[in-house]
């Protein structure tokens, strides 16, 4: 051999062995490529799954989330039952009255468990975002512009009106002259 065929050789190994590191970091990059995709498409896959099961949590939940209340109103449900089958005659009308009231008081205390309340209104300012008027009376038993009588209860779920109140506001009334 030469000296050139030797500087040939040598001037080849280096660009075969810089090709062959070329080509193994080549293969490693592909590799780790290969790996990010199939933990991206594992990811993709789960969250797809969470994003389901959610759906179906939240269903069910829309569909099942008044079974506690409705179990509570079923047991007021049985005492008006029960009262209805009361024969009444004088005797038994004041206790009558008071199984009544018992459970009114019991319907009232289902209701405020589970977040619904009477929003107290009769000599209360007027508030349209609560009440509804149906008419206006003079009045001097409560001050202009407050809740003389109530019709119709308002209530709230939580902090959300659920029924406004149905209201006749005072007025101040007409002086004569």
């Amino acid at each position: 051999m030469t000296n050139d065929d030797k500087n040939n050789t040598t001037d080849i190994t280096p660009d075969h062995s810089e090709a062959t590191a070329a080509k193994s970091e080549l293969e490693l990059a592909i590799e780790e490529s290969a790996k990010w995709k199939s933990d991206f498409l594992y990811l993709k896959a789960e969250f797809e799954n969470y994003k389901r099961n959610a759906l179906k949590e939240r269903s069910e939940l829309l569909k099942f989330g008044a079974e506690r209340m409705a179990r509570d109103l079923l047991d007021v449900m049985d005492n008006f039952e029960r009262a209805m089958q009361v024969h009444l005659s004088v005797e038994t009308i004041p206790n009558y009255r008071t199984g009544i009231e018992l459970t009114a008081k019991e319907l009232k205390d289902v209701l405020l468990k589970h977040g619904i309340q009477e929003v107290p209104s009769e000599g209360q300012l007027f508030n349209p975002s609560i009440h509804e008027a149906l008419s206006s009376e003079p009045t001097t038993s409560v001050p202009s512009g407050h809740i003389s009588k109530v019709f119709k209860k308002p209530y709230k779920f939580h902090d959300k009106v659920i029924r406004t109140g149905q209201v006749v506001v005072a007025t101040a009334p007409k002086t004569e002259a």
